[in-house]
Formats: C-alpha cells, structure tokens, sequence
C-alpha cells in the first residue's frame, strides 16, 4: 500500500516561477486519462481561465486501482494554480489519498520573493524557479525543480532530451520530442526516484504522454484539449 501512495507522491511532485502562460491563450480545456497497465482508472482534468493578465488553471484528478476487486489505492484531487504576468502567485489543492487528507497553500511573497508554502509534507520557503509538478505546464521540462501538487515537497530534477519521435494517440498521430525526467539525487532508493518519460507535441506545446514503471506500467494520455 505505501508503495502505491510513493508512486503517486512522485508523479505529483531572479524572477518568480513562470508558466511560459502566454503559449496557453485560448486554452479552456486539457483533459488526460490515466492508465496502469493498459487499463483505464481514471482522469486528470485541467480548465483554464483568462482575464486581462491573470490565468487560472483549476484541475481535477481521481483514480482507483484495484486488486482482485477491492480497492487498495485511491485518489480524489482538486487544486487551483493563478499566475500574473506569466507568474506564480497562488497554489492551493486538498487530496484525499485513501481517504487522508493532504494539501497545499502557496502564495508567492513580494518581499522576499520567495514562494511561501504550507503543505502537509513541507512548510517554508521555496525558489520562485520552482515549478507545481502539474503535466499541463511543458515549463516542468526546464526547472530544476518540482513542488508536489499533493503535498508541497520539493523534489530536484534534471531533464534530458532523448529524440524526436512520432506516436500516436486516440488514432491521430503527432510528432513529438521524447524527454527523460530523473532525480537529481541517483543514490535515493529506486522507489522514490523521479523517473519519467514524457512525449511533447511539437506543434501545440503541450505534454502528450508520461509514462513510468514502478508496480505495473503507468501513462498518463492527453485525450482532449480545446481551444476557443
């Protein structure tokens, strides 16, 4: 059972933080399905406001697995994410993992300019480099680190390029660059290592696929996003 919350603990998880926002106008909609072994349990969904210079990104994430029927680990998630200008200013989410409760408050402070974070596994003080561990922002692919969405830690990564390739996906196919996301640490145990593969769409700019192997086989699909 730990294992199982480790592995979506991981998942999740100058100037202040920046969302690259401005390669999201028009965007109202991502939504993405999540599979474990090739067998759907679930969703993560994102919708987007616009107004003026302030974007708000609320999403909702729930997942079951189960084993011989029983449900051994869930999730229901909600978070909202605010940026001005292109920047972090607000965070907050509550997750219900098996029942427990999790969550995060962020604010991004003026004075120190430093992100501010009250979550249930870290409270303090962050760089404003920081980027929330959410697959809708392609901007997780060049920080060097993550703050967990579920619980506010921060995790230390380094991301490589390995190539371009073309996948497809729901029968449309697209062509892409294929990125490795690792700890920066490789003595942590192999259980609470970072290790995924992401697949970027080329022409939108938006995260396609993320796939990783810890207790099965895990992706996470883009099946819809709109545009107005």
């Amino acid at each position: 059972m730990k294992k199982y919350i480790y592995i979506f603990l991981l998942f999740f998880s100058s100037t202040y933080a920046q969302a690259h926002t401005s390669h999201y106008n028009g965007i109202v909609k991502i939504e993405m399905e999540v599979f474990r072994n090739n067998e759907a349990i679930g969703y993560s969904n994102y919708f987007f406001e616009h107004e003026n210079d302030i974007m708000t990104v609320k999403n909702y994430t729930q997942f079951k697995v189960k084993l011989f029927g029983a449900t051994i680990f869930s999730i229901s998630s909600e978070g909202i994410e605010k940026y001005e200008k292109n920047k972090l200013v607000h965070f907050k989410s509550i997750t219900f993992q098996n029942d427990k409760e999790k969550y995060v408050n962020l604010n991004y402070d003026k004075s120190s300019k430093k992100l501010i974070i009250d979550g249930s596994s870290y409270k303090g003080k962050a760089s404003p480099d920081c980027v929330i561990g959410n697959w809708w922002n392609h901007k997780i692919l060049k920080a060097d680190q993550q703050i967990s969405p579920l619980s506010g830690s921060i995790k230390n990564q380094i991301v490589t390029i390995i190539g371009d390739e073309n996948i497809t996906l729901y029968g449309k196919n697209y062509s892409t660059v294929h990125y490795k996301l690792k700890s920066k640490d490789d003595s942590l145990p192999n259980d609470k290592k970072l290790n995924f593969d992401i697949w970027l769409d080329k022409e939108s700019n938006l995260i396609l696929k993320v796939v990783y192997e810890r207790m099965g086989d895990w992706e996470y699909r883009l099946k819809e996003y709109k545009i107005n």
